[in-house]
Order: structure tokens, then sequence, then C-alpha cells
């Protein structure tokens, strides 16, 4: 096996280049007001909007949100319905203002379980807004690390059945290109809001090197300023990668 080549490029800048955000605490943050769980979802998908704005000010060119996981189908049949609805009126919602911001969405993720016409919503939106370029947004949907590295495994098991790959070619490269992220760069920063410190099954494969921050806030609450300070934190970062410096 060859040696490794994925995420080998130390950063040049001072702030991170691809952002992954856990966007956590919608429920907490609706029930702190008396309000049912879907309220604070549809809270959360308007402050996407504003991070999004907010990433070229920073230097921010890739930016992954984690919108559903694969674990998350285990919520209640209302809840998920009701996340199914929000991400059709996200699409529906959004898409023009996406377009016109030079935003370029793609999604990751098994699409398989996902119902045809959010599936086509997707697709449309993907296609819409693949000639843009001035921040590449990546929503992770039906979505886990677990899953993702799986599934890449089984792409590349049968590329080598049908010989058109060797087992001798295989190394952390080659898999890394059948993950769904293959048109991404790693990420730099992963923040988890509301509080928790886990990665929850985020990119598991792509954040070997990244750093991470764990914050309080509830992500409603997750402001541009907010956004702004987190970001300023990782450039008082020293990122070896491994290596020592002299």
């Amino acid at each position: 096996m060859s040696e490794t080549k994925v995420q080998t490029r130390p950063d040049t800048s001072d702030g991170p280049r691809h952002v992954a955000i856990i966007m956590d605490g919608n429920g907490r943050w609706a029930q702190m007001r008396g309000r049912p769980r879907l309220f604070g979802h549809h809270a959360g998908a308007k402050r996407i909007r504003e991070i999004v704005e907010a990433c070229p000010d920073h230097g921010v060119k890739y930016l992954t949100i984690f919108a559903f996981s694969t674990e998350n189908w285990k919520r209640t049949q209302t809840e998920v319905a009701g996340l199914m609805a929000l991400f059709r009126r996200y699409i529906q919602r959004e898409a023009r203002d996406l377009f016109q911001r030079g935003v370029r969405v793609r999604f990751i993720g098994d699409r398989i379980k996902l119902d045809e016409k959010l599936v086509t919503m997707m697709d449309d939106l993907e296609l819409m807004t693949a000639g843009n370029d001035r921040v590449h947004l990546t929503i992770a949907l039906n979505y886990g690390g677990r899953d993702e590295v799986t599934r890449a495994a089984k792409r590349l098991a049968y590329e080598i059945e049908m010989g058109r790959l060797s087992h001798k070619d295989v190394d952390a490269e080659t898999l890394a290109s059948f993950l769904d992220t293959h048109f991404l760069p790693d990420p730099d920063l992963v923040i988890r809001t509301s509080g928790e410190a886990r990665i929850s099954n985020f990119l598991l494969w792509q954040s070997a090197y990244a750093e991470y921050e764990f914050i309080d806030t509830l992500w409603p609450d997750f402001t541009r300023a907010e956004f702004a300070r987190v970001l300023s934190l990782y450039g008082t970062r020293e990122r070896r990668f491994g290596a020592v410096k002299a």
C-alpha cells in the first residue's frame, strides 16, 4: 500500500478554508421556550443563511453542515416527517437566493431512504448551482460516517471484482475517491454547537486532522459574530499534521 496522500497540505492562511458544523441544539432551544421541537428546527434552518453569507468575509470557501444523520430515523415519526417537510421547504425557499449569491450546493449521504420528491429537489438544486464557486455548501442528509465508509468500501470491492482495479492499487487516497466527499478538501475545522463534546459519526475519515471546537451555544443562537469568534480561535492553533517543527 502506498503512503497516504490524504490531508497532507498544511494551512498557509490564518483561517480555515473548509469548516464543517454539527448543528445541534434545535430541540432544546425550542423546549426552553415551551415550543415543540420542530419549532427549533425551523429556527435553525433560518440560521444557515446567515452563516453561509458570512463565509466569504472570513475566507471560508467550503461549508459542510450536518442536517440529518442515519441515526436520526430513530426519532419520533412526527419529528422525522416534519424534518423532511422542512428540508423540502428550505430548498424551495432558498434555491434562488443561493444561486444568486454564487453558492454551489451539493448533498452527501445515502439518498435511498429519502422520498422521491425530496431527492428530485436535491438533484435540481445541485444542477442549478453547479456553475457557482463563491461558497461550496455541502449538506449532509441521511449521512453517517460509518455508513459512508461502508458504501465506499462496497464500491471499491466491486471495482476490484470487475477487474477495473487491483487490490495492489488500494491506498488511503484510492478509498477517499469513493467517499461521498471526494469533491471536497478535508475539513480544517469542525464546530459542534449546544455543549455536547462528541462527533456523532460525522466526517469520521475526513476529520482525521481537523481542529475541533465544542461550544455551548445552541444552533439557533449561533450568530455571525459567534461564528467569527470561533474562527478566530482557529488562527491561534499550531497545526503540524504529525510533523515536529525544528
